[in-house]
C-alpha cells in the first residue's frame, strides 16, 4: 500500500498535520492541502491516487471538489470526512461518487482499512486494464500468426507455380521486341501499339516477379550475415540509388549523419533492403518540391536512423495497420503491401525497433533504433 499517492484536504492544520505524521509513521508520505483550491492546484500538477477530504470547509466546499474531482480526475478516489451531525453530507457525496466516508473524529486503523480498500480496488482495475489489453494483443498475434501461415504456404505455391510461367512470359514479349524492332513502321500497321502493349507486358511480368520475390523473402529462413556497417558510407550510397527517381519528382532527399557516428556490426545487405524501402517509400508519398529528410546518430548503445517526410501523412485509423502484409493505400497495380511488413519483419531478425510517428497534410517519420553491435549464441560481437 506505501506506493499508494495520497492527498489530505483539511482546513483544520493541527488535525490535517496529525493524521499525516501518523500515516508517515505507517511508510505513507501524504500531500497536504489546506481547502479545495489547493487541492485542485495539486491535482493538476500531479496524480493522486485517493484525496482524503473534508466536507466542511470554508470556500469551496467538500461537495463541490468532489463534483470537480469526479469530472476531470474520474480515476482518482475520494473518502470524504464528516462530522456526526453531517453524516447525510457522507451519503449524498457517495451518491455523487465517493468511495466512503469517515465520521470525524476518525481512528487511524478505520482510516487505514479504507485506504486498503481503495488500494485494492485500483489493483483490481488496473489487473482487469492488463487482461483487456493482453487479450487484445493476443488476438492481434493470432491473426498475424495465422497470416504469416497462410503467407508461407502461398509463398511456396507461388514460386513453383508461377515462377516459371513468369519466364516464358518475358522470353516471349523480349523475342516480340526483338521481331518488331526489326521491322520497319511501313511494313508493320499499328507498330507503337504493338510496342506499347508489350511494355506494359514487361511492366507486369516484373511487378510479379516482385510479388514473388517479396513473399517468398517473409518466409525464407536464411540467417544474417553480420559485419562492420560504415553508416556514412550506406546512407550516401541508398540515397544514390533512389535519387534518379526523387529528382524526376522533384523531391530533395538531405542527409543529416553525425560526423562521429562510425560503423556498427548488422547485416549491410538486410539494412540497405531497409533503408531503399524506406526512401522509396517517401518519395512515392512526397509531392513536388518535398522534402526527405535521413537523419543517423549514436543513441547510447543503439544507433537511431529515421526518414521523414514532407509527404501526405498517414490517417489515424491506417496506423496500425501499416505493418500487416498485403495492407496498402496504393491504386491497384501500384504496390503490393508488403515492403513494411518485411522492413519489420528485418529489423526484428537485427535486434532493432521500428516506429512511425504521422499527421496528415504534414508528412510522415519513421525511426528505427538498432543496437550497434549484435549479441550472437551469447557472445558479443
Amino acid at each position: 500500500m506505501k506506493d499508494l499517492r495520497l492527498l489530505l484536504v483539511d482546513d483544520e492544520a493541527d488535525f490535517r498535520q496529525t493524521i499525516a505524521k501518523r500515516l508517515t509513521k505507517r511508510g505513507f508520505v501524504p500531500d497536504q492541502a489546506k481547502d479545495g483550491k489547493e487541492c485542485l492546484s495539486i491535482l493538476e500538477k500531479k496524480p493522486v491516487d485517493l484525496v482524503v477530504l473534508d466536507v466542511k470547509m470554508p470556500g469551496m466546499s467538500g461537495i463541490e471538489v468532489l463534483n470537480r474531482i469526479q469530472k476531470k480526475y474520474p480515476k482518482t478516489e475520494v473518502i470524504l470526512l464528516t462530522g456526526h451531525a453531517t453524516t447525510s453530507d457522507g451519503v449524498e457525496g457517495m451518491k455523487l461518487g465517493a468511495f466512503d466516508y469517515l465520521s470525524k473524529p476518525i481512528e487511524l486503523e478505520q482510516l487505514l482499512g479504507k485506504i486498503r480498500q481503495v488500494k485494492e480496488k485500483i489493483e483490481r482495475e488496473e489487473e482487469k486494464l492488463k487482461e483487456i489489453e493482453f487479450k487484445a494483443k493476443m488476438e492481434q498475434q493470432m491473426i498475424a500468426t495465422e497470416r504469416l501461415a497462410s503467407l508461407g504456404t502461398l509463398a511456396v505455391g507461388v514460386a513453383h507455380e508461377i515462377n516459371n510461367p513468369l519466364a516464358i512470359i518475358k522470353e516471349s514479349a523480349g523475342w516480340m521486341k526483338l521481331i518488331l524492332k526489326k521491322t520497319d513502321d511501313a511494313g508493320m500497321p499499328r507498330k507503337k501499339d504493338f510496342e506499347m502493349a508489350l511494355s506494359k507486358i514487361e511492366t507486369g511480368i516484373e511487378r510479379a516477379r516482385r510479388i514473388t520475390h517479396q513473399l517468398l523473402g517473409t518466409v525464407k529462413k536464411s540467417d544474417s550475415v553480420y559485419s562492420e556497417v560504415n553508416l556514412m558510407e550506406l546512407a550516401n550510397e541508398t540515397v544514390q540509388l533512389v535519387g534518379s527517381e526523387a529528382k524526376n519528382k522533384d523531391v530533395e532527399i538531405v542527409k543529416k549523419i553525425d560526423p562521429d557516428m562510425g560503423s556498427i556490426w548488422s547485416d549491410p545487405y538486410r539494412l540497405r533492403q531497409v533503408l531503399i524501402n524506406l526512401l522509396t517509400n517517401a518519395v512515392h508519398a512526397t509531392g513536388s518540391n518535398g522534402k526527405i529528410t535521413m537523419s543517423i546518430e549514436p543513441d547510447g548503445e543503439n544507433v537511431s536512423i529515421a526518414v521523414s517526410d514532407t509527404g501526405h501523412g498517414i490517417p489515424r485509423e491506417n496506423m496500425e495497420k501499416i505493418f500487416e502484409p498485403f495492407f496498402t493505400t496504393k491504386s491497384p497495380g501500384k504496390g503490393t503491401g508488403l515492403g513494411l511488413f518485411v522492413i519489420r519483419g528485418i529489423i526484428d531478425k537485427l535486434g532493432g525497433e521500428i516506429s512511425v510517428e504521422s499527421q496528415v497534410g504534414e508528412g510522415t517519420s519513421f525511426c528505427i533504433t538498432l543496437p550497434k553491435y549484435q549479441e550472437i549464441d551469447g557472445k558479443i560481437d
